[in-house]
């Protein structure tokens, strides 16, 4: 008789598998680009999926120079707006914020969410953060941007999304000069990526709720014989009786999905401005018509439609971007059957 043996197929990496804190994906590292100073994240709303016909630049393929079909995500990209410059310092072999200057300029959509500063003097904000990245106490520069979801007709929600971005470049005078410049004002996700370019992407991933050690980790049905004690969706044992102690390894029941998920080096096909290019009949399915700028990304992004993607510079770039491809055909075709 066959020895069933079937190990669990979750990773480890991912543990605790426990509920996002928010909605809204964090990054916790920038990546070092002398690519000009620019901002190095945007953020959009996830539409749905559909194909494109493109001709095939990756080199030494099969089909290279050939018209393949290529599965894409949709995100709706409307430009977002800078609320704040902060500045950051060295201490204790970390970074802390020393100071901060806040716009007076903001949308509606921001003072839902938050608190605005109303007393805020913003050139005595400016001109301390000046003064400190003078005495080499400012090392770096950021910006606080946030979203204006009510541009967009298929997210149901008017409070803005707020984030933190990086500069990119390597002089704190040069990003605060830049930063200063953009402070209050719209940015597009044109003046941030380009067709073609490599992006890190970040969700928060379709949350399923709690569920058993079979869907959570995959771990194998127990036979028939063996599950005279209970359910055949459970684990054989939780480990020994000594030490009297169970694991964290063992796979048991929890939170599954809701968690952030990277995915690295996820190429930009296209980005556009007229989105009755990619508009299918009657809408995306749980979206409706995208109204704005558009990303379409190659391949799948986690979470469903309507969550917060954050897009940004490639961490772990192995190879260069192969520009633009050129696309033949976008689908259009009404999804809804």
């Amino acid at each position: 008789m066959a020895h069933g043996h079937r190990p669990r197929r979750g990773s480890l990496a991912f543990s605790p598998r426990k509920r996002a804190q928010s909605p809204i994906p964090r990054y916790r590292s920038w990546p070092v680009s002398e690519t000009g100073i620019k901002l190095q994240d945007f953020a959009g709303y996830k539409v749905g999926m559909t194909h494109v016909v493109v001709i095939d630049d990756t080199k030494n393929s099969l089909t290279e120079g050939l018209e393949i079909t290529v599965p894409v995500t949709v995100i709706e990209t409307p430009a977002i707006r800078v609320a704040a410059i902060r500045a950051y310092g060295k201490e204790n072999g970390g970074e802390r914020a020393v100071a901060e200057a806040w716009s007076t300029e903001v949308d509606e959509s921001l003072t839902r969410t938050i608190k605005v500063p109303v007393r805020h003097d913003t050139n005595a904000a400016l001109g301390k953060i000046e003064q400190l990245i003078n005495d080499g106490i400012a090392t770096d520069i950021r910006v606080v941007t946030y979203t204006v979801p009510r541009k967009i007709s298929g997210v149901p929600k008017k409070n803005a999304d707020i984030m933190e971005t990086a500069i990119s470049g390597s002089n704190a005078r040069d990003k605060y000069e830049y930063a200063k410049s953009i402070l209050g004002k719209e940015v597009r996700v044109s003046d941030v990526f380009k067709g073609g370019s490599l992006v890190d992407v970040a969700a928060i991933t379709t949350g399923k709720g709690t569920q058993g050690p079979i869907k959570r980790w995959g771990v194998m049905l127990q036979k028939g014989k063996h599950s005279r004690q209970g359910s055949l969706r459970q684990i054989g044992t939780l480990g020994p009786f000594r030490p009297a102690h169970v694991s964290w390894r063992v796979p048991q029941l929890g939170q599954t999905g809701y968690h952030q998920r990277t995915e690295y080096n996820k190429r930009i096909f296209k980005i556009g401005t007229n989105p009755d290019e990619i508009n299918p009949a009657g809408g995306f399915i749980n979206f409706g018509l995208v109204r704005n700028d558009y990303v379409l990304i190659k391949g799948s992004v986690p979470g469903p439609c309507k969550r917060l993607v954050r897009l940004r510079e490639p961490t772990r770039a192995r190879v260069s971007a192969m520009g633009e491809p050129q696309i033949v055909y976008i689908s259009t075709q009404s999804q809804q059957g």
